[in-house]
């Protein structure tokens, strides 16, 4: 199993500003990608989905991201709400063989703040990295 990079937000964001062959993979639900926001040009394919009122795994994940990265090469960055599901994702994807994982630290949201809100104290968007709306 190939090892797994961590990158903050910002690092992660200039990793993938400097490498056009990079593509990042946003892996939380529908939901939270179009309407809590993502980064632009992030590709949305959820590892767990809201069901039933609890997660479910997504058993087709590897095989979606196989369909849409066919070589396992490609440097791979990953980023759910705050850095454990795309951890999760990204182990999967190396025991699947992808050579090339960076998950990002904080994830879209970050953690809780003592009010327990989010994007309040760390995260891709507290940080003030582009991101968009669907």
């Amino acid at each position: 199993m190939s090892a797994i990079k961590s990158l903050n937000p910002h690092q992660a964001h200039a990793a993938l500003q400097a490498d056009s062959a990079a593509l990042l993979i946003d892996v939380r639900d529908m939901l939270e990608f179009g309407f809590v926001g993502h980064p632009p040009g992030a590709l949305n394919l959820p590892w767990k989905d809201w069901s039933d009122h609890t997660w479910q795994n997504n058993p087709h994940f590897v095989a979606q991201v196989g369909e849409r990265v066919p070589d396992k090469s490609t440097p791979l960055f990953l980023m759910c709400r705050s850095g454990q599901r795309s951890l999760d994702a990204a182990k999967a994807l190396a025991e699947a063989g992808y050579t090339d994982l960076t998950n990002i630290e904080e994830g879209f949201e970050g953690g809780l703040d003592g009010e327990k809100h989010r994007s309040s104290v760390s995260g891709w968007r507290y940080h003030g990295l582009p991101w968009e709306q669907s």
